[in-house]
C-alpha cells in the first residue's frame, strides 16, 4: 500500500466516525443516551418509560493495561517492516487514560528497492529511511464502546482514540543517495522527537483479557535528502498491530 493511499484511508476511516457520531449528536439529539437517560414515549403510552439499559460490562477506570504483540509497517515504498510493540496504560477516568508504548521494528529493502537499484546496471538509488525503534507516550480518549451478539456470543469492545510524543530512532542512507554510489552501503543512524498518535479496537475476551487491533502513527521532520537544500521535511511511519492485553 502506498503512502498517499494509506493516509486517505486513514483520513477516511476518522472521518467517518466522527460524521457518524456528530449526525448522532446534533441532528438528533434526542437519540443520545446515557446509562441512566430514558426515552419519552407518551406519543405511545402516556404511562410508559423505556430505561435505555447499557450495560457496559466492562469498566477502564482505575484499571492499569499491559499488552504486547506485533505486526508490520504499512508505510514506505523501499521497506518491508515487521513491528514489535508492548504498552503499559492506566485510567484514570472511564474515557481518559495515559499510555506507554515502546516499539521495535525490523527492516529492510523490498523488491521495489532493488528493481531500482538494478545492481550491475544503470540503476538508480532509493532513498529511504527505516525505523528501528520508538517510545513515547498518549493521551488515551475512549468515548465509544459497543457489543455485537455474533452466533449466540456477545462481543464488548471500545474504541481508543491516542496523541501524544514519541522518540524515534532510524537508519538512513542519505550519504548513499547524495554521492551517488549504488551499493556502497553508507549506512546513517539518526534520532529525531515526533508527534505521536493512534486508534485502534480493544475486544474484551473475559474481566482480565482482551485482544486489541491497532494502528500507530508517527510523524517527524529530518533532512530532506537532496544536494540543494539541508531544510527539515516531514517523514511519516504506520504500524498496524494486534496485541493481546492483560488488565488489573
Amino acid at each position: 500500500m502506498t503512502r498517499m493511499s494509506f493516509s486517505n484511508f486513514i483520513t477516511l476511516f476518522i472521518s467517518a466516525h466522527f460524521l457518524i457520531n456528530f449526525w448522532g449528536i446534533e441532528v438528533f439529539p434526542k437519540a443520545r443516551a446515557g446509562e441512566t437517560s430514558t426515552y419519552d414515549f407518551k406519543w405511545l403510552d402516556p404511562d410508559k418509560e423505556v430505561y435505555v439499559l447499557q450495560n457496559r460490562k466492562y469498566r477502564k477506570n482505575g484499571k492499569v493495561n499491559i499488552s504486547a504483540g506485533g505486526g508490520f509497517t504499512t508505510s514506505g515504498a523501499f521497506v518491508d517492516s515487521k513491528a514489535f510493540q508492548g504498552r503499559v496504560g492506566y485510567f484514570f477516568r472511564e474515557e481518559w487514560g495515559l499510555e506507554l508504548i515502546y516499539a521495535k521494528n525490523s527492516g529492510k529493502e523490498n523488491d521495489t528497492a532493488r528493481s531500482v537499484r538494478n545492481e550491475g546496471a544503470s540503476g538508480s538509488t532509493p532513498f529511504r529511511r527505516i525505523t528501528q525503534n520508538y517510545m513515547g507516550a498518549m493521551a488515551i480518549w475512549s468515548p465509544f464502546y459497543s457489543k455485537v451478539n455474533t452466533f449466540n456470543t456477545i462481543l464488548y469492545f471500545d474504541w481508543l482514540l491516542g496523541l501524544g510524543m514519541a522518540k524515534i530512532e532510524e537508519q538512513n542512507n542519505r550519504s548513499e543517495f547524495l554521492s551517488g554510489s549504488t551499493g556502497s552501503n553508507i549506512q546513517s543512524t539518526e534520532t529525531h522527537s515526533g508527534v505521536l498518535w493512534g486508534t485502534g479496537l480493544k475486544f474484551y475476551l473475559s474481566e482480565m483479557w482482551d485482544i486489541r487491533a491497532d494502528v500507530t502513527g508517527l510523524h517527524y521532520q529530518a533532512n530532506k535528502a537532496s544536494t540543494r537544500s539541508t531544510a527539515n521535511v516531514w517523514y511519516e511511519h504506520y504500524d498496524l498491530t494486534l496485541a493481546l492485553g492483560v488488565r488489573f
